[in-house]
């Protein structure tokens, strides 16, 4: 029954003359449950300790959450396709909140302290804070460049892909804050658990099998990437990567995981199976990335593709161009600072008249769910909002106080890009959560990361050929 409402909903949006007058063909996925868990009761007794740092703990999906057929609109008229990102509700969010607080208080019980003395102040522990700093590899000079460690405890938006002839399906992450794409391979080692049980659910992973891909090629290069836990560790191959069913990228470079001890239960319980990035090939560790092979190859129109990551409902990307029914106005564009996360400059950042900071610079980032800056500047937003961290340095507000948040300002390249108090602000069973979180990223990587409350509020084109982000107010979904 709920499938076939699924494709009832489908099939009116298609058909929908308010929307496009593009025939949309709808390509069947393996539906994933993420099984419920035991409910989470909030803790206090150290919810008010101060905290400099930010440590983003093993994230645990909760409740039912049913994962939407992909599909791919596009006729000859369009130019470039879609990919539907499912959205994670914000009572996942909170439930994921809320067991990672448990955890680090069993941790304090455990004798794992994550945090300490210093200075008269509570702050995480180097051990704790380590695994949120920056890892360094050799750039494309011969200099070291700053590679951001992210654990994806909080990403919020999924899509799918297809590698292989015959294609197998994959629920990855769409990532511009990386440049790698990686997978399960058959027989990985801590890459969920499949059993009678777990069968169809996001705790049973797509695993990648060769044997069964007629466009297989072996690599066999060695490939490790570090997560704030630890490192995942595979192989690379090649193979056909299909993006939303119309995009075949031959011969594409990609790994095949063979242990994800690295990502935690965040991995096993978390509703993706493998990373697709989108940043640029400078720092990715198989030097190619999936958009730059397609527009190598010619596959897409335009070298650009976009967010639109709506408000209450599920997200879209699109590969090739922009819709430009998704957002109002023009777009404005801004040239990158660099060209290896999606970097520009920031003239500053003001919150309401309790705050501004001078001229910085942050990252588009898809992959991180919340607004990030350093630690001390975190705090000092939070305090002047009310908002109280906890013992992981996460934080919550009343929520009665949501609607005397000011507005948070961006000003890039002039212009002032403002989201509303009630933005940073992710609410689900009487729990708020201050969507801030404090992150100190040794200069001279990017001091900010504007996430998906930032792109929530703002259609995003990312255009690789220009190297420049454009910006729009996007229309509410």
């Amino acid at each position: 029954t709920e499938k076939t409402e699924k494709q009832e909903k489908v099939s009116s949006e298609v058909h929908d003359p308010r929307r496009h007058n593009y025939h949309t063909p709808i390509f069947t996925s393996r539906r994933k449950l993420t099984p419920p868990l035991p409910t989470v009761l909030p803790t206090t007794p150290v919810g008010r300790l101060s905290t400099t740092m930010f440590f983003r703990a093993i994230a645990l999906s909760a409740a039912f959450a049913l994962a939407v057929p992909a599909h791919a609109d596009g006729d000859s008229n369009d130019n470039f396709v879609r990919i539907t990102l499912n959205k994670r509700s914000n009572h996942e969010m909170v439930a994921a909140h809320l067991k990672r607080e448990r955890d680090a208080l069993a941790a304090i019980l455990e004798g794992k302290q994550p945090l300490k003395e210093k200075k008269g102040k509570v702050v995480i522990s180097e051990q704790f804070a380590e695994q949120r700093r920056l890892r360094g590899v050799d750039g494309p000079d011969g200099k070291d460049e700053n590679v951001i460690i992210k654990d994806y405890a909080n990403a919020q938006y999924y899509g799918t892909v297809h590698i292989g002839e015959p294609e197998q399906e994959f629920t990855v992450i769409w990532d511009t804050g990386s440049a790698d794409l990686w997978v399960p391979r058959k027989g990985c080692q801590n890459c969920g658990y499949c059993n009678p049980f777990t069968q169809n659910t996001s705790i049973c992973k797509d695993k990648y099998d060769s044997s069964q891909s007629s466009h297989y090629n072996k690599d066999g290069a060695d490939f490790e990437i570090q997560y704030g836990s630890g490192s995942v560790k595979g192989m690379f191959s090649k193979d056909t990567v299909t993006l939303a069913q119309d995009i075949a990228v031959h011969d594409q470079r990609f790994a095949e995981v063979q242990d994800a001890k690295g990502m935690g239960v965040a991995y096993v319980m978390g509703k993706f199976d493998g990373i697709l990035g989108l940043a640029f090939d400078t720092i990715a560790i198989g030097k190619t990335t999936v958009f730059g092979s397609a527009i190598e190859q010619g596959l897409v129109k335009d070298p650009v593709f976009a967010f639109y990551l709506g408000d209450e409902g599920d997200g879209e990307l699109t590969l090739g161009g922009y819709d430009s029914t998704k957002f109002e106005g023009d777009l404005t564009y801004v040239d990158l600072d660099k060209a290896t996360y999606w970097q520009i400059k920031l003239d500053g950042i003001s919150l309401g008249d309790t705050y501004s900071t001078d001229a910085t610079t942050g990252i588009v980032d898809s992959g991180t769910s919340l607004l990030v800056g350093p630690s001390a500047e975190i705090t000092k937003i939070a305090l002047s909002v009310g908002a109280k961290p906890n013992v992981m340095g996460e934080y919550t507000i009343d929520c009665k106080d949501v609607d005397s948040i000011p507005e948070i300002s961006f000003k890039i390249d002039g212009a002032n890009y403002s989201l509303p108090g009630s933005d940073l602000v992710i609410q689900a069973n009487n729990i708020c959560l201050f969507a801030m979180m404090g992150m100190d990223i040794p200069a001279p990587g990017p001091q900010w990361i504007l996430g998906d409350v930032f792109m929530r509020r703002y259609y995003t084109v990312f255009d690789q050929g220009n190297e420049r982000i454009g910006f729009a107010k996007a229309v509410k979904n």
